[in-house]
């Protein structure tokens, strides 16, 4: 009979992070988030440390388990699936490889004395677990036809687009101008209120991905006004750091930004316009809301240790989520 083994990931071997990969892309419920680039850039950014664990049977991957040890300032010591990433959480291929992993994360988070284990999942949410949905996240389906998927816009959107259009805004993809974003996101941040991550999370997230994470920037009369670096995932596309200048908000930045991102996205065979994650009530959750995409809950489940609860404040914590700013309003803790 085959024997279920649990281990650490390493560099090389049967459980090597190619493999890992391998089996997350070929999974249904493997996500961006839980390929091992994420790892490196959580790793060199913010100096996280990983425990990364896999499941084994024959030598064949039967499931991953990405995992961070991270030492919020409201989160406390806890082990995050994972941290600055929306989604995380188990990718198995049956469900004896996911009690091994939830068992085996038991027990690392035991050895570590932390508080909780937070896993956010996108799909198949472990029966049990105490669960929180706080966040949703807003995910459509796109055709190849750009008319067709402009058409499906609410009209009052589709009016601010044509507004950016007449108003002279233009789109450019590339890397280059990843300094002027810097500060357009800078001046975006502080305008409300919101915390910064360093530059060096942009470029290192350019370096790693490659083609799976592209800048897209707005300019008006020579000058950028907003821009958003995406991430793409076999089918799908996430707008995932967004930001504009607020002079430029009365010429409909942003939603020319996007749907110049959701236009391109479709003619490049892109058929999942992700909008990422949002806290119901958020300037960014009405914004989504707006373009006509469905809120659908997250399930950001927890394995409490030493934690006589869920931990409540960890939604508003930026420090350990992306941020993004979609419209006039703020989501501190949306990534």
């Amino acid at each position: 009979m085959a024997r279920l083994e649990v281990h650490g990931l390493i560099r090389d071997g049967l459980n090597g992070e190619t493999a890992w990969d391998q089996f997350v892309r070929s999974s249904a419920t493997g996500t961006i988030f839980q390929l091992t680039t994420w790892k490196r850039v959580v790793q060199e950014v913010f100096g996280h440390v990983p425990h990364y664990i896999v499941a084994l049977e024959d030598g064949e991957i039967q499931g991953v388990l990405p995992l961070f040890e991270v030492h919020g300032l409201l989160s406390g010591h806890a082990l995050i699936s994972v941290p600055y990433g929306i989604y995380g959480g188990l990718c198995t291929a049956n469900s004896a490889a996911r009690e091994a992993l939830v068992q085996k994360a038991r027990g690392i988070a035991e050895q570590l004395r932390v508080r909780h284990v937070e896993f956010r999942h996108l799909f198949d949410p472990v029966a049990g677990l105490p669960t929180n949905y706080n966040f949703v996240t807003f995910a459509k389906l796109i055709g190849a036809d750009p008319d067709a998927n402009f058409a499906a816009i609410p009209r009052k959107k589709r009016r601010m687009i044509r507004q950016g259009v007449k108003s002279g805004l233009e789109a450019h993809r590339g890397w280059e101008p990843l300094s002027d974003f810097y500060e357009v996101y800078a001046v975006n941040r502080r305008s409300l209120g919101a915390p910064l991550f360093p530059k060096r999370l942009f470029t290192t997230i350019r370096d790693h991905f490659g083609t799976e994470a592209q800048l897209l920037t707005v300019w008006y009369k020579g000058r950028m006004v907003a821009g958003v670096i995406s991430l793409f995932y076999q089918e799908r596309v996430m707008p995932y750091y967004g930001a504009a200048l607020p002079e430029a908000l009365p010429l409909a930045v942003n939603d020319f930004m996007y749907w110049e991102l959701l236009r391109e996205s479709c003619l490049a065979g892109y058929r999942t316009f992700d909008f990422g994650q949002s806290h119901p009530g958020s300037g960014t959750y009405d914004f989504k809301r707006y373009w006509g995409f469905q809120p659908e809950p997250l399930a950001y489940q927890y394995m409490l240790v030493k934690g006589r609860g869920i931990p409540m404040g960890n939604f508003r914590n930026s420090r350990t989520r992306g941020s993004s700013s979609h419209g006039r309003g703020r989501d501190a803790g949306c990534r």
